[in-house]
């Protein structure tokens, strides 16, 4: 609990005695202390009741007198005094207050409540009519006033009040208000008129729509017709009033469109879409593309749809310029929408319009430069350019403009910061296209010479060898091996490039090139593409073999002993002179050459020694679990056993560390030729303690290794740094113990 957590728990059983939650509810209600309540007092006759009215009212003008502007003490007062029955006296105290405070309003509204509740209705009104003349801006006491004349059924004097209410201008609640009175009386005349009143204090739209929309509900669509057009005769045509009259023609749109008068409501629509600009009708644009859906042909809306989607990509582009993925998608709307102008069958002027509304998107996007030059920033935009220049020479076939689109692209871009291997290529390809062989060359030699780069050297590649250029093939593979001698791939394509030219001095000569320079980005790569050249293409296993035996004296990795080990015991391809007599005679198998399991073991052999020179324990696992796996598949049961034999084991090791002086244990890997050469008694002892611990196995049916060691697989080396194999064995205790038995021999 010191540390603020919760107690744990340890006995969750449940309690032999249950308590209910109605108990524990009782039990508290019983324990509950109960409230002070104050004595009654019981008044036996005049003289006590007028001497406890004197004590009261002494009590009320005392508190008066030390706190005059508490108008709560003041109704209170008053209050009391009219629960006796004495309202003059009531009065006198309210009239008292009010010389204090004459623009209190909960006075005001506590004196008529008094009176109102003795049903002193004269006092009442008499009252209000002094609240509304002194404060005739507090909407509550015209409310109350309304209230009470209507609940006398004085409809009359309702109007009255309203009519002097109205004389002030109040907010749209008190017109809505005197309105709804008139129509629960089915004065719907005088309700039509105190509109047209309204609407000369505050004409705005919605007050406009109201009116329209009651004069709809009550049957007179003609009157309905005459407010809405009385309203835009008001509003008028310029750009500002149409805009603030919105909601007037959306209203009136859809009235005549509840009337089914779809025409009518459609030139309503128009009317107004035609005078605002798109930025500012987005409302009124969604609720005639609406309007459509449901009324219109499919021409319209789609139409409608259209410039709805104009608007709202109009928005985003003036909000951020540089949003390049909203300009993208501009400019497929547009293009889309050309499309299906020519599938219905436009006119000529229409595509030529909507072919400029294309341009236009394109160019007001491509206008937007980035800032900067950061190639980051430019990613996005350059294929502005490349959609501009597509669409010109697919969609309208005018060539000499897209042709002007990827200069102008060309030119734009900084190319000594960066470049768009992209850009030149496609630019190359369009001249290709057009059947301009020279200038598209002329293009990507320009390109490489003025930036040179891995893609521009592939594509230019790419496009020579469509067309089957091969010397100028070789010729970017020379300048491209110039430019970057350390790519691996470079030299790997251009021996495939002879290789498939069947140039084989060439591509062997081109491998010996590559391999003898000084840096190489993945070499291993490079190699392993040469050795299958000698293998695959020429058959020839002493190149072969002389090129693993110059990889492992260079390398010496585990894994290039692993590929010569198995290299020597798989079969290769005959040599290719003998191998180009027998393919005249497609159908016959592929004959081959067999391995020498001999020399693969010998190989093996090699690996092993290199790398227990070197120290290199988990790499070893790894080449004899490799050595096992051929053995299984190609060797005798002896083959595999020996290899076995050779396994490590794991153990447990102490030391003492030097930096906390603890006692550390480390996993280390036991080979049994290292415990060998190292120790030989102790191995001796220890191989026959393992003999005993098998022959044990076999009687008993259990494990034959003893106790503390794990036979070793590359699945275990991989663990033994962080210790997740275990045994029990302390390696430190066994050597000391090996010491001392071999000092006893000798001694």
């Amino acid at each position: 609990m010191q540390d603020g957590r919760a107690p744990r728990i340890r006995n969750r059983a449940p309690a032999p005695v249950q308590i209910t939650a109605e108990q524990l509810l009782r039990e508290a209600q019983e324990r509950q202390e109960s409230t002070f309540r104050a004595p009654k007092q019981r008044v036996e006759d005049f003289e006590e009741l007028h001497e406890y009215r004197g004590r009261k009212r002494k009590e009320f003008e005392d508190r008066i007198r030390r706190n005059r502007g508490s108008i709560k003490e003041w109704t209170q007062y008053a209050n009391w005094e009219a629960s006796q029955g004495e309202f003059d006296r009531s009065r006198s105290v309210f009239e008292r207050a009010l010389d204090v405070d004459p623009r209190s309003v909960p006075l005001w509204l506590s004196y008529t409540e008094v009176e109102l509740k003795n049903r002193n209705v004269q006092h009442a009104r008499n009252l209000f009519d002094r609240a509304v003349t002194l404060l005739p801006r507090v909407d509550q006491l015209w409310y109350k006033y309304v209230y009470l004349e209507e609940l006398l059924q004085n409809m009359s004097g309702a109007r009255q009040v309203f009519e002097r209410w109205m004389q002030w201008e109040p907010d749209d609640k008190a017109w809505q208000a005197y309105i709804k009175m008139e129509e629960r009386y089915n004065e719907l005349d005088r309700a039509s008129v105190i509109y047209e009143r309204w609407i000369a204090v505050r004409p705005e739209p919605r007050v406009w729509v109201k009116w329209a929309k009651f004069e709809e509900e009550r049957g007179k669509y003609d009157k309905a017709r005459e407010v809405f057009q009385t309203a835009l005769q008001f509003f008028g045509d310029e750009e500002e009033q149409i805009e603030k009259a919105q909601a007037v023609f959306n209203a009136f749109a859809k009235m005549e469109t509840r009337l089914k008068e779809y025409e009518r409501a459609r030139v309503i629509y128009k009317f107004a879409l035609d005078r605002l600009p798109r930025s500012k009708s987005a409302n009124l644009y969604a609720s005639y593309t609406k309007f459509e859906k449901q009324h219109g042909v499919q021409s319209v809306l789609e139409s409608t749809v259209l410039g709805k989607r104009r608007i709202q990509y109009e928005d985003e582009v003036s909000h951020d310029g540089r949003n390049y993925d909203t300009w993208f998608d501009y400019a497929r709307l547009e293009e889309d929408a050309l499309r299906t102008l020519r599938e219905e069958g436009g006119t000529k002027e229409e595509e030529e319009a909507s072919t400029e509304r294309v341009r236009d998107v394109y160019e007001r996007a491509v206008a937007h430069v980035p800032p900067g030059h950061e190639k980051r920033h430019w990613r996005r935009y350059i294929f502005l350019w490349l959609d501009y220049a597509l669409f010109e020479e697919i969609e309208t076939k005018d060539y000499e403009r897209a042709r002007q689109i990827y200069r102008t692209a060309l030119n734009l871009v900084p190319h000594k910061q960066f470049t768009f291997a992209k850009l030149w290529i496609m630019a190359a390809r369009f001249e290709i296209r057009r059947l301009d062989l020279p200038a598209a060359r002329k293009i990507l030699g320009a390109g490489m010479g003025m930036c040179p780069k891995e893609a521009l050297f592939k594509g230019y590649i790419q496009l020579e060898m469509d067309l089957r250029e091969f010397d100028r093939v070789r010729t970017l593979y020379e300048k491209y091996i110039e430019y970057d001698p350390t790519n691996s791939a470079a030299w790997i394509k251009y021996a495939e490039l002879e290789t498939a030219l069947e140039d084989f001095a060439r591509a062997e000569a081109i491998f010996e090139l590559a391999i003898s320079q000084s840096a190489l980005a993945m070499p291993e790569l490079l190699w392993k593409a040469y050795i299958d050249f000698e293998v695959e293409e020429q058959g020839d296993r002493e190149k072969a073999r002389s090129l693993y035996e110059r990889l492992v004296a260079l390398s010496g990795h585990h894994k290039v002993w692993i590929s010569y080990a198995e290299f020597e015991g798989s079969p290769i391809p005959l040599p290719r002179a003998e191998r180009e007599e027998d393919e005249e005679d497609e159908e016959t198998e592929r004959k081959m050459v067999p391995g020498n399991p001999e020399l693969a073991r010998q190989v093996f052999d090699r690996g092993y020694k290199d790398l227990k020179s070197k120290g290199l324990k988990a790499e070893r696992v790894t080449l004899l679990e490799a050595w096992k796996t051929y053995e299984q598949a190609n060797g005798t049961e002896a083959d595999v056993a020996k290899v076995q034999g050779m396994m490590p084991i794991v153990g447990r090791k102490q030391h003492v560390d030097k930096e906390t002086g603890q006692v550390v244990e480390d996993w280390e890997l036991v080979f049994a030729d290292d415990e060998r050469e190292a120790n030989p008694t102790s191995y001796k002892f220890l191989q026959m303690a393992h003999a005993w611990k098998a022959a044990q196995a076999k009687k008993t049916g259990g494990s034959g290794m003893l106790s503390g060691f794990t036979p070793s697989t590359s699945k275990t080396t991989g663990a033994t740094d962080s210790g997740a194999v275990g045994g029990d064995v302390d390696m430190q205790e066994r050597r000391q113990d090996d010491a001392s038995s071999v000092a006893s021999s000798e001694e």
